[in-house]
């Protein structure tokens, strides 16, 4: 439990930063007065989510890669997998750059807001897009560094990031005027600011290693075909599994802003409730992932079976007190998020569901990162595949038969999408467990 909690307390605080940064841009906005400006920052942000989770592939692809090399003592292959990703994910974000125009348009066209809130949306993304090779970079630093079982480094970068973020939007918003301009160059100021300390920390942390074992010691190897194979292998399948995860998120939001800018901005609120759960429990996902890889790596089953075993009674500890927070103070939370007397009122009766979704969510973490440590890469994208399906079918039954309202049948869906994940991958992974080791 103790080798668990040193890996996630790092990653724990890191993760939790990310909610709270949005937390704080939702209440910025939620402060000016507006709820479009609200309706804008849940467009905006679900835009670059849209983009950038479709490319998360390369922090988890690069952390199971990594942890297994780790294990194996192949060190050699580690300093080669950071430079391999690095250069995936500037190659990324040049593209991103270079259609950012047909990008933009194209994105605001599938999640059809109001035209005051389509312009709102426009003038934060054409701000925050030139973050897009800070963004893609750390996604393979952070990777790299949790592959190393090394959690701190992204927390300390994470931390320093999120106060950089909040200080510079809350400057140039209530005091320069900026209003969503202002909340977009300061999330622009701190991705920038937390890639140029990751590569810092790294430089300092890893340069006897890098000295000892250099990426282009041996060029043939750093892009040898047979392990960029593996690494596109791994990432494609992580790649398709995040289009089903995007693809869901991404309706759940267009389909708020189909019913009004007061319920995009009630939704972007309760949102917060699974935000705050979820990179929490993100934390436990990352110290999976770096052990799980790990001991595969080492060919050691029964620390594997153990490491799992705690995982799992780690997020029962975590569900079970978010859920009782949720319970005891759901009101007071959103009071928080806004003090708009309209989305306070509207948020009341959709408040259920963010004490539903940790419950039926917890396993679904804890899998993902035990995946992703040991590349059972297809398993993720089979499992996402069944509950994207799962989500769309209890959506579009509900609006076909009228059971529940909308929106209510909008949160129904995503409970039954985080529960149906967990399911699958349980299944999944108890017929691959008995062979595991044996195809290793």
């Amino acid at each position: 439990m103790k080798k668990i909690f040193k890996i996630a307390g790092p990653s724990i605080v890191s993760n939790i930063t990310v909610p709270l940064l949005g937390a704080v841009d939702v209440a910025i906005t939620g402060h000016i007065g507006d709820a479009r400006y609200m309706a804008a920052i849940a467009v905006g942000a679900m835009m670059f989510n849209l983009v950038y989770w479709l490319f998360g592939f390369l922090r988890m692809g690069t952390s199971g890669l990594t942890s297994q090399a780790l294990g194996a003592r192949n060190l050699d292959e580690t300093t080669r997998l950071l430079t391999r990703a690095i250069a995936v994910a500037e190659g990324i974000a040049l593209l991103f750059i270079v259609l950012q125009w047909p990008l933009r348009e194209t994105l605001i066209w599938l999640m059809g807001p109001e035209d005051e809130v389509k312009s709102l949306a426009r003038r934060y993304f054409c701000i925050c897009i030139w973050g897009a090779p800070a963004v893609m970079g750390l996604y393979g630093m952070n990777g790299w560094l949790i592959g190393m079982q090394n959690t701190r480094t992204p927390m300390v970068v994470a931390i320093v990031q999120n106060v950089v973020n909040i200080i510079a939007s809350l400057f140039l918003v209530f005091v320069v005027g900026m209003k969503i301009e202002g909340v977009a160059t300061g999330t622009l100021i701190a991705q920038w600011t937390g890639l140029i300390m990751a590569v810092g920390m790294t430089r300092h942390g890893y340069g006897r290693l890098f000295a000892r074992h250099p990426a282009t010691k041996d060029r043939a190897m750093l892009f040898d075909r047979k392990k960029m194979g593996e690494f596109f292998r791994v990432n494609r399948d992580l790649f398709l599994r995040t289009c089903f995860l995007v693809g869901v998120n991404f309706f759940f939001t267009a389909a708020g802003a189909r019913q009004g800018a007061e319920i995009l901005a009630v939704n972007t609120v309760l949102m917060q409730f699974f935000l705050f759960f979820s990179y929490f429990m993100d934390g436990f996902a990352n110290a999976g992932e770096a052990l799980a890889g790990r001991y595969y790596g080492a060919g050691n089953a029964t620390m594997l079976r153990q490491t799992i075993g705690r995982l799992f009674a780690w997020g029962a500890i975590t569900t079970a007190t978010f859920t009782a927070v949720y319970l005891a103070f759901g009101n007071g939370i959103v009071g928080l998020l806004t003090d708009n007397a309209d989305v306070i009122a509207a948020a009341r009766p959709y408040q259920f569901w963010t004490i539903v979704i940790p419950v039926v969510g917890v396993s679904a973490f804890v899998w993902d990162g035990v995946f992703i440590g040991l590349t059972m890469s297809r398993g993720m994208l089979g499992s996402s595949v069944v509950a994207a399906l799962a989500f769309f079918a209890t959506f579009f039954i509900n609006s076909h038969l009228k059971l529940l309202p909308e929106n209510h049948a909008l949160w129904l869906a995503q409970v039954v999408y985080l529960a149906m994940r967990g399911i699958t991958q349980s299944w999944i992974y108890a017929r691959r467990e008995p062979t595991l080791f044996r195809a290793h």
